[in-house]
């Protein structure tokens, strides 16, 4: 059945923006479109992780940069920019918040359930959506009922129902639809409606078979992605599709091999596809940002192998808009033209997140008993610590804040190493303090007391959303990466008393701890690296009697280094960290773990183990400053001499170091 493509007329654009007191701005594709021409815009978004709605679970509080009820607002000024529009979604939808873990462990989904994102989706129009990696977290089960609310087609070319794959993709038995063709009519640039076929394909990481392999073996596999592209879309055209657009939840690599994660450049280069929507990276593209100097990628004109392509940020941060003139040829259309956008829901003024758009009131109304209903859970125990949580003294000592990132971490990759190459390779763990005042204030640290511990007292705990990364170092690259960390200490002069110890130009979140080893930090060495990661004093050697398993550590001896995202990928420019020494990218984040940790252990003891220290300087002092809380914890800090000195400033407390 034919439906009209959301189309608007010029008369409806001008009286629409004559009564709302301002002007509508055409794109140029619509302005100059011909009787022979079309402009089809197609809106993106992208790795909701049910953040429907602009509140962060974890903090407790609202969050201006998230929420598909912002993007939302956003649809109805963008359509009216084009002569015609469809909303498309590109998969991520059901797992990464509280919400999510609510619905999944709490509230379940039986038979006619309507999921929240659902609620929120169905709302807006969606044309289609793909499946990214994190549907099926929860399940094959799970997601069916939730795919069976969607008043829109869900597709998907290469997972494939089953244990084995035939001989060719096209023979394969799909979980899943691997693409759909709407019919539609479409206005010209005369007014006239035209008919007009559009292809829409989607693809899943294929690594959903390690990552979720207790929920999928034995029950689905999955197909290269450009493989099953270059099967599929033939015969799109085959059945009198006029343009194609690939729903791509996967990244941007320009590398080629096979079985790729991130294969959307590859996917551009596939003959018929006509636009790439991408996502998964939880990047912006195009931009000024991300992609630079990739050959192939264009981030200004947000090409991939000449086509166009946007990734549309993550948590409903950006609406993704690709633009396409269409060109009547015969009785087919073809695309002559295109520009592609990410548009974001805030911008940043004053060092503050500012909303650009409001709240769609009918998102908020869908989902407010959920929102409720998620409230009360993060507010409610998931488990106790038997220690107190806290990060006063994080940057002067083995900390229990620290301690506890550490060993979820090292809980979470354990199991997942457990049958891999890796196995037999000894785990260490590095995490970093992110609340340990500084230029954040004297009340920036963490503080949970000893007792029952929520979900939101993880945001306390780990603040940033990264993900779990492994990396696989050598013991000299262990070295090196706690000789970066050490730099955030000035030198400090041996017999001397009351030297500052902290370069506060050295950001806290790179003050890696790596538990599994331990070590001392000589502070009457200068540091090696800069602030920056640059080589500042070559010979320098602070970190000391650095062991492993009681021994000297083998500079030779192969070690997996759990760790973050930001971190693996060459965050702050740690020696030798980077891309290429990753072996697994976890899909989940390490806020998640965290919590899932605690909720598996029931009680967990964060008590920091001490394995670092300063290397003892006699009759030397330091100073540095830390809340005004931190007097009550002094006595738990057995590996320091420390007394209070008295007040800072701006709140600070003043404390003496006995080195």
């Amino acid at each position: 059945m034919s439906r009209l493509l959301h189309p608007v007329s010029r008369r409806d654009l001008l009286a629409g923006a004559a009564a709302a007191g301002a002007l509508i701005v055409l794109h140029p594709f619509s302005a100059r479109a011909q009787a022979n021409q079309a402009h089809l815009r197609i809106m993106e978004t992208t790795d909701i992780h049910v953040n429907v709605l602009p509140y962060d679970y974890y903090a407790d509080k609202a969050n201006d940069t998230m929420g598909l009820s912002r993007t939302a607002s956003l649809i109805d000024a963008v359509r009216k920019e084009a002569t015609n529009a469809m909303l498309i979604d590109n998969g991520d939808l059901l797992q990464g918040n509280p919400m999510g873990d609510y619905i999944a462990y709490e509230k379940g989904m039986k038979d006619g359930d309507l999921h929240p994102v659902m609620k929120g989706m169905n709302l807006l129009g969606y044309e289609c959506s793909t499946l990214g990696n994190h549907e099926f977290n929860y399940g094959l089960s799970f997601l069916d009922k939730v795919l069976a609310g969607a008043n829109f087609p869900f597709v998907c070319a290469n997972l494939i129902r089953g244990t084995e794959l035939a001989a060719s993709p096209r023979d394969d038995k799909l979980y899943l639809k691997p693409y759909v063709i709407l019919d539609k009519k479409i206005k010209d640039g005369s007014g006239a409606e035209q008919p007009i076929r559009i292809g829409i394909i989607g693809f899943v990481p294929p690594q959903i078979m390690v990552w979720d392999l207790k929920n999928l073996e034995g029950n689905v596999k999955t197909r290269d992605i450009v493989e099953a592209a270059k099967a599929w879309v033939p015969q799109m055209k085959e059945e009198g599709a006029d343009i194609v657009i690939a729903l791509s939840h996967s990244g941007i690599d320009v590398k080629q091999g096979g079985m790729m994660e991130n294969a959307s450049f590859f996917v551009a280069g596939v003959v018929g596809i006509d636009a790439v929507f991408t996502g998964h990276q939880h990047l912006v593209f195009p931009g000024k940002k991300d992609f630079q100097s990739l050959e192939g990628v264009d981030t200004q004109k947000g090409t991939l192998q000449g086509k166009p392509a946007v990734m549309a940020g993550f948590w409903g941060s950006h609406m993704g808009l690709i633009d396409l003139m269409l060109e009547r040829d015969g009785s087919k259309w073809k695309v002559v033209s295109a520009t592609s956008e990410a548009r974001p829901i805030f911008e940043r003024v004053d060092n503050k997140n500012k909303p650009t758009v409001p709240d769609d009131k009918r998102i908020i109304a869908a989902l407010e008993q959920d929102h409720q209903a998620t409230l009360a859970y993060v507010r409610r125990p998931v488990g106790k610590t038997s220690a107190p949580l806290y990060s006063y003294f994080a940057l002067v000592a083995d900390d229990p804040s620290v301690q506890v990132v550490s060993q979820a971490q090292t809980w979470y990759l354990r199991d997942i190493l457990k049958n891999t190459q890796w196995k037999d390779v000894p785990l260490l763990s590095a995490a970093a303090p992110f609340k340990a005042g500084g230029r954040n204030g004297a009340d920036y640290y963490t503080d949970v007391p000893a007792g029952d511990i929520a979900i939101k007292n993880v945001a306390d705990l780990y603040l940033y959303p990264n993900t779990v990364r492994a990396v696989e170092i050598t013991g000299a690259e262990v070295k090196e990466w706690l000789e970066m960390s050490a730099g955030i200490f000035n030198r400090i002069e041996p017999g001397q008393a009351d030297q500052a110890l902290i370069n506060t130009d050295f950001p806290s979140y790179n003050f890696d701890v790596i538990d599994g080893v331990t070590y001392k930090i000589d502070l009457s060495q200068p540091p090696k690296y800069d602030a920056k990661g640059g080589l500042a004093n070559a010979g320098a050697n602070r970190v000391i009697d650095l062991m492993f398993d009681g021994k000297p550590i083998d500079i030779k001896q192969k070690f997996v280094v759990a760790t973050n995202n930001y971190r693996a990928g060459g965050g702050g420019n740690f020696p030798d960290i980077n891309a290429s020494k990753i072996i697994y990218e976890a899909p989940d984040t390490n806020r998640d773990v965290i919590v899932r940790y605690i909720v598996s252990q029931g009680t967990i003891n964060p008590s920091a183990d001490d394995n670092w220290s300063f290397a003892p300087l006699p009759g030397t002092s330091a100073l540095f400053e830390t809340g005004a809380k931190a007097k009550d914890f002094i006595a738990e800090v057995k590996s320091l001499k420390i007394e209070p000195v008295g007040e800072g400033e701006a709140g600070f407390a003043k404390y003496r170091i006995l080195l």
